[in-house]
């Protein structure tokens, strides 16, 4: 098949695109290499996979309506996997108008493409920070995700809803994803593992927001990929459903967790972190964030029960994948 993958070098988006090309699939990668983090970092990703012979590589912004439009028209995807967003919870707090361009306009010029050229399923990037503060745990799909916390978050829930929405006009295949807390090697600077991990090995005081009263349902960056490759293959129909929208029967559209279903606490992943890296870490016990949410933790049932799979590698299986990673990059 030909697949676009948007955000191709990015940190998801560059694993899903290597494993399609494994599958002997055609990839078109779609990125606009954005400075929200150093360049170089999305550069080398792309080399991992820039010469497979049958990859293709588009600069471009989603915002591009013109651009995107004439993508489609030339290349005639027959599946698309929309991963290419302005991330961070804290960024969005400073920078609103990245999120509205690349959140809001991209997924809608994704929606259009798919729209007019008959695209069989469309898979999208959600986030577990839809949930907010909700306190019924673990976090389910049916949950109620009125109340975010930060535009980031409200940007992910209006692309469900833009989502759920098309589907129920062009009766187009799509689902949603909410991954939970990724890492893994390649992983994006802004988060928290690459962040201590500079510290750790620089010897200096890592910053501990809530006081280390947090917790984080980390999911390993190759489950996620799995659980992207399994529902690009399963495709919904009108009257699957699932919890999230189970009384939308002519609508085929779903919406699944992809997170590892066991919260961790902050400090004993730090303390995780320590091992793998072999150093001891100095903590700076910091207030709550703006934004922050105090945990996040996945429901993966749905997921099992649609594809047959849930993430389960464990916290100190992929830190060491990551550190070792890190320090070699590094």
């Amino acid at each position: 098949m030909k697949i676009l993958v948007t955000g191709a070098a990015g940190f998801i988006g560059n694993f899903v695109a290597e494993r399609l090309l494994e599958q002997g699939h055609e990839v078109v990668g779609l990125d606009n290499l954005n400075d929200y983090y150093q360049v170089s970092l999305k550069h080398d990703r792309l080399a991992r996979i820039q010469d497979q012979p049958r990859f293709e590589f588009v600069e471009m912004d989603l915002a591009d309506r013109d651009g995107i439009a004439t993508l489609f028209a030339q290349h005639q995807f027959q599946r698309v996997v929309h991963l290419a967003a302005q991330a961070g919870v804290r960024y969005s707090i400073d920078n609103p108008m990245a999120y509205n361009d690349s959140n809001l306009t991209g997924m809608m010029t994704i929606l259009e493409g798919c729209r007019h050229h008959k695209v069989e399923h469309l898979v999208y990037a959600s986030s577990s920070s839809v949930y907010g503060m909700n306190k019924k745990v673990p976090f389910a799909e049916g949950d109620r995700v009125d109340h975010p916390v930060s535009l980031y978050a409200a940007t992910k829930k209006a692309n469900e809803l833009m989502a759920h929405s098309y589907s129920h006009l062009y009766q187009m295949p799509i689902t949603g994803l909410r991954f939970f807390t990724v890492y893994g090697p390649w992983g994006r600077p802004d988060m928290a593992v690459f962040k201590f991990a500079k510290k750790l090995l620089a010897g200096e005081a890592i910053d501990v927001y809530n006081y280390g009263d947090l917790s984080r349902d980390f999911t390993y960056i190759d489950d996620i990929v799995e659980g992207v490759l399994r529902t690009l293959e399963h495709v919904p129909s009108a009257g699957q459903g699932n919890a999230a929208y189970d009384n939308e029967a002519t609508t085929p559209y779903a919406l699944y967790n992809i997170g590892n279903h066991q919260p961790v606490k902050l400090l004993d992943f730090i303390q995780t972190l320590e091992h793998a890296l072999g150093v001891k870490a100095k903590l700076n016990m910091m207030p709550m964030q703006p934004g922050d949410v105090y945990t996040t933790y996945a429901d993966t049932e749905q997921l099992q029960q649609a594809v047959g799979f849930k993430p389960n590698t464990s916290l100190a299986q992929g830190l060491q994948q990551f550190a070792d990673w890190y320090k070699a990059y590094h």
